[in-house]
C-alpha cells in the first residue's frame, strides 16, 4: 500500500478547486481561476505563495520557473484551463518539483464539465 503525501492539505486543497469550478463554472480564463484559489486560501487561512520564481540551474542557470502556488512550502498547485492534460504539463510539473524538492504537485485542469486533477510525485514517474 502506497503512503499518500499529504493527505490533509491535498483534501484541503481540492475541496478549494471543486468549489471554485461549482461557483464559476466553465469557460473562465486561468487568470480568474487563479485569483478566485488565492482569495479561498487567503480565506481559509492556507499559506501560501502565488507566481513563485524558481531559477533553473543544470549546472548553471538558465532560465526560470513561474510556479502557480506553493501551499504551506509542500505542495505546488499548477493549474489550467484547456480542454485536456498534456504530457508536457505533466512534465513542467515535474520540473518544478525537481527544481524546489518539493515531493508532490497537483496539476488541476478547470475543464469544460469538471476540475480534473492529477497528483504528481517527485521522482515517481505516471
Amino acid at each position: 500500500m502506497t503512503k499518500l503525501v499529504h493527505p490533509e492539505l491535498s483534501y484541503k486543497i481540492m475541496g478549494i478547486l471543486f468549489a471554485i469550478h461549482n461557483e464559476l463554472g466553465p469557460n473562465c480564463n486561468e487568470k480568474h481561476y487563479q485569483r478566485s484559489i488565492r482569495n479561498k486560501l487567503l480565506k481559509e487561512g492556507i499559506q501560501h505563495k502565488e507566481q513563485v520564481k524558481v531559477g533553473i540551474k543544470r549546472p548553471a542557470y538558465i532560465g526560470t520557473y513561474y510556479l502557480d502556488f506553493v501551499i504551506e512550502e509542500k505542495i505546488i498547485l499548477e493549474i489550467k484551463a484547456t480542454p485536456r492534460f498534456s504530457r508536457n504539463n505533466i512534465l513542467q510539473v515535474l520540473g518544478y518539483l525537481r527544481e524546489t524538492g518539493l515531493e508532490l504537485g497537483i496539476l488541476a485542469n478547470f475543464s469544460r464539465k469538471e476540475v480534473i486533477y492529477k497528483r504528481i510525485l517527485r521522482g515517481f514517474n505516471s
